[in-house]
């Protein structure tokens, strides 16, 4: 039983840490630098990263409820 925790908890980190890649690489296609003002790199970076968890962490927690509703589905045939 704890076993399948130790392993879900992988697996969920693992998912969240790609969703946060995938989407620090997406956002690196728009021109942020318009809105930004002159010299503040530090701010834009950290920005880019907040922006990064954000978006990321939604998309892989809707990810993750699809993947554990697609799992549950084999109880609703039994």
């Amino acid at each position: 039983m704890l076993e399948s925790f130790g392993q879900q908890a992988l697996i969920n980190m693992l998912v969240h840490l790609a969703f946060f890649a995938v989407t620090f690489w997406a956002l690196q296609a728009l021109n942020f630098e318009k809105f930004l003002r002159a010299n503040r790199v530090m701010q834009a970076r950290l920005l880019y990263i907040l922006l990064s968890i954000a978006i990321g962490s939604v998309v892989s927690n809707f990810f993750l409820d699809y993947l554990s509703w697609s799992l549950q589905l084999q109880h609703f045939f039994q």
